[in-house]
């Protein structure tokens, strides 16, 4: 049988990115998108004010 990889090995903070995902209305077709972007933990208050 094979062995699982340990996942112990593993060191530091963890994400330090986020996934901001936003609607926005599209100006020529009245159509909502979604507008996606990565961002750092300490800003992702901000990314969702813009």
């Amino acid at each position: 049988m094979a062995k699982k990889a340990v996942a112990t090995l593993q060191t530091g903070e963890g994400r330090t990115y986020s996934k901001v995902i936003r609607v926005v209305k599209s100006p020529k077709t009245g159509a909502y998108i979604f507008e996606e972007e990565m961002v750092p933990n300490e800003q992702v208050k901000a990314a969702i004010a813009k």
